[in-house]
């Protein structure tokens, strides 16, 4: 029996969480034939490299990571519903992504405190430490901080890759700013982002002249540039969200951000 492809509608409203513009009838229809041939490409190569790893084995799976078990996850989340009477196949997928990236999220604090410490090992310390970092701030829900986190995070493996881009930056409006933004607006930021750094470049080469040894200036200039970046990103998306619901919008456009003053450090 052959399976029946995503239908057009399904699409859409994947899509939606990646762009703001709407799709054509035919765009739907193609990017159904475009995931269905991406399958093409993905599935055998899986089956491959599942069949390396384990000869024996009869179920297709993830060859590149371990994942948490589908099952085991469907189950600890069946325990904990209370208002319905079961978890859809699309709910577990989403616990597990939840629950990866959280996993995620702390072992990469716990890391870094761990290097502070200047040991290779996680010890119930460095978890400690972890999850006080990770605690919300006052007035601030659970949901809010980490889903802020995530962003934040994804938004700076995109920027190490040496490559922002609108998508990058509307997932992280969606997430911190819990608004969609216009094409014309994200078009802007991007601009101003360009501008901010190109001062901050201008500014690294004049004042480099001063010190007698101005490459480890030059470096931590460089380190804090990539910081304050973010904060500048996050600080200009929140206002700019700030300034569209003053005027009753529910999507950041081009005035929102030319309106909401810039991030200046001091």
């Amino acid at each position: 029996m052959v399976a029946k492809p995503y239908s057009p509608s399904h699409i859409a409203a994947v899509a939606s969480h990646f762009t703001t513009m709407r799709l054509s009838g035919d765009v739907k229809s193609r990017l159904v034939t475009l995931m269905c041939e991406e399958l093409d490409r993905l599935v055998p190569r899986m089956e491959d490299e599942t069949l390396e790893q384990d000869p024996e084995r009869k179920t297709l799976d993830d060859p590149r990571r371990s994942r948490l078990n589908y099952n085991r996850t469907r189950e600890l989340m069946i325990d904990r519903i209370k208002n319905v009477d079961s978890v859809g196949s699309a709910a577990v997928q989403a616990g597990i992504d939840h629950l990866e990236s959280h996993l995620g999220q702390i072992l990469r604090q716990a890391a870094e405190a761990a290097e502070r410490d200047r040991v290779a090992t996680i010890k119930p310390r460095h978890l400690d430490r972890a999850l006080l970092n990770m605690k919300p701030a006052e007035g601030e829900g659970e949901d809010e901080a980490s889903t802020e986190v995530s962003a934040a995070e994804e938004f700076v493996a995109s920027q190490a890759g040496g490559l922002i881009t609108p998508s990058a930056l509307l997932a992280m409006a969606k997430s911190i700013a819990r608004m969609g933004v216009t094409k014309d607006a994200l078009d802007e930021l991007l601009f101003l982002y360009a501008e901010v750094l190109e001062d901050l470049e201008e500014d690294i080469r004049n004042h480099a002249q001063l010190g007698n040894n101005p490459v480890h200036f030059i470096e931590s200039i460089n380190a804090m540039r990539g910081m304050m970046t973010l904060g500048w990103m996050r600080s200009r998306l929140t206002r700019a969200a700030e300034h569209a619901r003053g005027r009753g919008n529910k999507v950041i456009e081009l005035q929102d951000i030319i309106d909401s003053q810039s991030y200046a450090p001091e």
